[in-house]
């Protein structure tokens, strides 16, 4: 049997004859390369890094275009170095999943080292001072998810935490944004030494987002007197730190057992996953798709890993922007919310089932195609109906990826202003469009709060995936009954008027009573979201 170690890659003709690439470089000689000359940390271990960023460096190091690999640091769930990274030597056995039905199995060797980014963790986070002191280091890229970013409630107020960290200061931070600033808060101590913060987390203006949390953090810090001006004026100084903005895109699901089951029987042992205890379900190998794409702001004061050698597109901030949207607000992400809250409706566990049921398909169709369409910004390096045909004919109905629903239901609150509410922004915004015209997209947003109940189109107890706004929403809505379209009164109103939740107030766009509507007749008895979804995708 095999063993994802790095000792075992020594027995390169027992994992060739098990099907499996291997790295192309010396992974002992990385490792050594990296500790003396790191040049980048990423901040989110999970699958998208582990399946796709850290993919790009072992392209780089099997052709000899770089030495160094990545340092993996996790700010969240320290589980997941500790029961994944560490019983692996930080390898990753990533199986690609093509819709033939076939696969590509490649140990990804190029991370070099694995980090809890734990505040209260001395020693770890005196291995993260003294990676962001040496003036080697280039860049922090991150994949911590969009509320990652998050400092405030829906209400607008600091988390506790991160209330904890203004008043304590960098030398008792918590939170990932406030560890962030602190580390920078070192590296501006060593010498002021350039650097690159660049998100790649699949949310709009990611950079943006990262650079306003670190600001507000150190800014709070310098009020109270624990950073001097000079700190804040070096992280505003875009010759010495910059917050490249970019569009990530690739499909990484949670590991699939059938995956898991063909590496146990081409004699590949222990890689079944694990739920750690911050309930996060990972394993040793990534499932993905095989399509991927990273468009990235190129702008990096202390230089970058040759990138575009492995595929990345570098280009400026309006491109990055452009393709961002693209996918983001018309192409993607919006087809797959719909997918999410309407599939846990009707009871999928499958988003690639849901595109075999006619309904759902052209629900998704009419929202990409006929609402998306018209306001899509043209990013040029990609073609918008070329992407959105692949997303509908090949990625979405793709039977070997095994996503759910319910996953991507996952903090949906924090994805509608830019999945939907762009939209409808843009809509508002041109006068050759009508936002009445909108039928697919308000009926996405009433499929959302129909979903909040918990009641399936059966009427029976239904899963809601996380969100940090969960126990507001359902507050709100605590008095709605399905069945009793009469019970939802006046309970829509504080949720349908939430600039935080939509980008606009749907009432004074013109929508709100519509989506109210809609949500009453989702609400009208058991099969009543089949028949209010075929009533309007047929419309």
């Amino acid at each position: 049997m095999l063993k994802l170690t790095a000792q075992s890659l020594q027995d390169r003709k027992a994992w060739e004859a098990a099907g499996v690439k291997l790295p192309g470089f010396d992974y002992a000689a990385m490792c050594a390369h990296t500790k003396e000359h790191p040049v980048w940390v990423h901040f989110g271990a999970g699958n998208i890094f582990r399946g796709f960023i850290a993919r790009l460096q072992q392209e780089l190091l099997n052709s000899g275009k770089a030495k160094s690999g990545v340092i993996a640091a996790d700010t969240f769930d320290f589980g997941i170095i500790d029961q994944i990274y560490a019983p692996h030597d930080n390898l990753t056995m990533l199986v690609s999943l093509k819709p033939d039905g076939s696969t590509d199995k490649e140990i990804v060797a190029s991370i070099a080292e694995g980090i809890k980014a734990d505040g209260a963790d001395e020693k770890q986070m005196a291995r993260l001072n003294e990676l962001f002191t040496n003036p080697e280091l280039q860049m922090a890229s991150f994949t911590i998810t969009e509320k990652g970013y998050a400092l405030t409630d829906l209400a607008g107020n600091f988390f506790p935490v991160v209330q904890e960290d203004m008043k304590n200061g960098p030398d008792h931070a918590r939170h990932a944004m406030s560890i962030v600033t602190a580390l920078m808060l070192r590296r501006y101590q060593a010498g002021g030494y350039p650097f690159a913060l660049c998100s790649m987390d699949n949310c709009s203006h990611n950079g943006q987002k990262l650079q306003d949390s670190v600001l507000t953090v150190a800014e709070a810090w310098q009020k109270n007197g624990f950073v001097d001006e000079g700190f804040v004026a070096y992280l505003k100084d875009a010759s010495k730190v910059s917050f490249p903005w970019s569009m990530i895109d690739k499909i990484t699901p949670r590991p699939s057992e059938i995956v898991e089951k063909q590496l146990a029987a081409a004699g590949i042992e222990d890689m079944a996953p694990v739920v750690t205890a911050k309930n996060t379900f990972i394993a040793p190998f990534v499932n993905a798709e095989v399509p991927q794409y990273l468009v990235v702001e190129d702008r990096f004061p202390n230089g970058r890993p040759p990138l575009e050698e492995a595929g990345v597109y570098f280009t400026d901030r309006d491109t990055v922007n452009n393709t961002e949207r693209m996918k983001v607000t018309t192409c993607l992400n919006p087809l797959h919310t719909a997918l999410a809250v309407y599939g846990c409706l009707l009871g999928y566990t499958s988003i690639a089932a849901e595109m075999q049921d006619a309904d759902l398909k052209k629900l998704v169709e009419r929202i990409g195609y006929d609402e998306g369409m018209p306001v899509v910004v043209d990013p040029k390096i990609l073609s918008p109906m070329d992407f959105i045909h692949e997303v509908i004919d090949q990625r979405l109905p793709n039977p070997f990826i095994p996503d759910a629903p319910q996953r991507i239901a996952t903090d949906t609150s924090q994805k509608l202003p830019i999945r939907f509410g762009e939209t409808i922004k843009s809509y508002l915004a041109r006068p050759d469009l009508d936002v009445q015209d909108l039928v697919c997209i308000p009926l996405a947003l009433a499929g959302w709060c129909r979903y909040l109940l918990g009641v399936d189109d059966k009427c029976e107890p239904m899963q809601v995936s996380s969100d940090p706004m969960l126990a507001d929403l359902q507050k709100m809505l605590a008095g709605v009954k399905v069945g009793e379209p009469a019970s939802v009164g006046s309970a829509l109103q504080p949720i349908l008027s939430n600039p935080a939740l939509f980008a606009v107030d749907l009432y004074e766009a013109g929508l709100g009573g519509k989506v109210e509507g809609m949500f009453k007749e989702l609400i009208a008895g058991p099969g009543a979201v089949r028949t209010t979804l075929q009533k309007y995708v047929n419309a």
